[in-house]
């Protein structure tokens, strides 16, 4: 009799317990390169040339359930008619899509869409310069179908804190609160990737729901500001939230964590933003990489976050969101969304059982989503929506 190895019982747990991804970025992505021309970039054909993701790839990698990011950038004058521009495009691909993808707003609908053989299809806002300052408009995106919301994105928002930026309230401000507040009562829920450690800690202070990190990694493993210190994921298990680790390497690498700040660095000397990609911004960096090979994460890079936070949160409390179509650079193992069983098959070899995968890839995220609505009833029950203003809150 021939054994099975360990990819092979990765790929069967995967067809019982799918994984939820807690975000790609294939809207913007879509944005960028063919400005929403889904003929143009057709992901029920190969886009390996272009994307990280297509449905091919996704069924290959056990994914069950996808959050979509309808992320902007948070420099734009229009973020919010951009996340609409966004929201379209999900909606536009689960439309075309419909025998692969379904529509999902619910813990329940993840379910039935499991049933049906579908990939739940669920949206998240990265980045509170989406709703422009307005709980009007928080819940006008929840009415079309965003499930989260990360409190920021790279810079500061007027009511909280990102990790990338200097500080700026401290941590959520009065009306920073409020938005958390709000977010429980409609059900949205409140990701703490992006933002800083001081806004993770009020945002679990105010919280009355489980919090979410869409995609984030162990600071004690990597230090990077990007990544989850070791108190705040001991906090996860009394709020009932889950942490969901990334791919991307300058996150997961302290290496590529060093290199990539001298890659920034050598940009600005010639004269360019650190994120510029024209041609001779370009020639620049590819100058510097043939100096200073890249450091390159493994699937066991990720894994080592995944037993730490395992170890300091609780497996009740870890899932995956890869960031795929969002990053330049990905582990080996991981190129794409088909790589997944790669992941799951190093951690059974660290000996993860199954009934721990399962809650890792399935089970932790859906019963995360269906505890927020469960708040979300009992607050509705008790408390009108709110109308309050930054201006009212914080002066």
């Amino acid at each position: 009799m021939t054994a099975v190895g360990p990819l092979a019982t990765a790929q069967e747990l995967l067809r019982e317990f799918p994984v939820v991804d807690g975000h790609n970025d294939l809207p913007w992505a879509l944005r960028e390169q063919v400005r929403y021309d889904l003929d143009a970039r057709d992901i029920a054909t190969d886009q390996s040339a272009h994307l990280h993701t297509d449905l091919a790839r996704l069924r290959a990698g056990g994914v069950g359930a996808q959050y979509w990011s309808v992320y902007v950038r948070s420099d734009l004058p229009d973020a919010v008619p951009a996340t609409l521009e966004q929201i379209d495009c999900v909606r536009q691909l689960i439309a075309r899509y419909p025998q692969t993808l379904a529509p999902a707003l619910t813990a329940a609908d993840m379910e039935a869409a499991r049933s049906q053989g579908r990939i739940a299809s669920l949206m998240g806002a990265e980045g509170g310069h989406s709703i422009a300052n307005s709980l009007a408009t928080l819940r006008a995106l929840y009415a079309l179908g965003v499930r989260y919301m990360t409190l920021t994105h790279n810079d500061n928002v007027d009511w909280a804190d990102s990790a990338t930026d200097e500080p700026g309230v401290g941590g959520l401000s009065a009306f920073g609160r409020a938005v958390v507040r709000e977010m429980n009562r409609e059900g949205m829920l409140v990701d703490l990737s992006h933002v800083a450690a001081t806004t993770m800690r009020d945002a679990l202070d105010a919280s009355e729901a489980p919090v979410i990190f869409s995609h984030s990694s162990s600071r004690a493993v990597c230090d990077h500001p990007r990544n989850i210190p070791d108190d705040v994921l001991e906090r996860l298990p009394s709020n009932g939230g889950m942490a969901m680790v990334t791919f991307v390497p300058k996150f997961v690498l302290q290496a590529a964590v060093d290199w990539t700040a001298a890659a920034d660095e050598n940009m600005r000397e010639h004269g360019f933003h650190h994120l510029a990609t024209t041609p001779e911004a370009m020639k620049v960096h590819r100058a510097f990489e043939e100096r200073n090979p890249r450091p390159v994460a493994t699937v066991s890079t990720v894994a080592d976050h995944l037993d730490h936070m395992r170890e300091v949160a609780g497996v009740d409390h870890i899932g995956i969101g890869g960031d795929y179509d969002g990053t330049a650079f990905t582990p080996d193992g991981l190129s794409d969304v088909s790589g997944y069983p790669n992941l799951i098959a190093e951690l059974l070899d660290r000996g993860w059982s199954k009934p721990d995968l399962a809650k890792l890839t399935w089970q932790n995220a859906v019963r995360v989503l269906g505890a927020a609505e469960d708040v979300a009833r009992g607050l509705q029950a008790t408390r009108a929506p709110s109308n309050a203003t930054i201006e009212s809150l914080d002066g």
